[in-house]
């Protein structure tokens, strides 16, 4: 469980920091940059990517509790 919430984590917070990569640069970083391919989020980008980020850092924490719980 800890490495599937552990994939989830690095999954989430990428999609986030390349989300904000791309529209930093202006479109000239493209590589983890799903959310800007997504029609009904135009305007929104910046909000989601920063949303990924925060919910990979609590599925992340989420993955040690269940480690040291177990």
């Amino acid at each position: 469980m800890k490495g599937l919430l552990g994939f989830v984590c690095f999954v989430l917070i990428s999609q986030g920091v390349g989300g904000l990569l791309y529209t930093w640069t202006d479109g000239w970083i493209t590589l983890w940059a799903l959310t800007h391919r997504i029609g009904f989020l135009d305007g929104y980008h910046v909000y989601v990517d920063v949303l990924l980020i925060v919910l990979g850092v609590a599925v992340g924490t989420a993955s040690d509790r269940v480690a040291s719980s177990a």
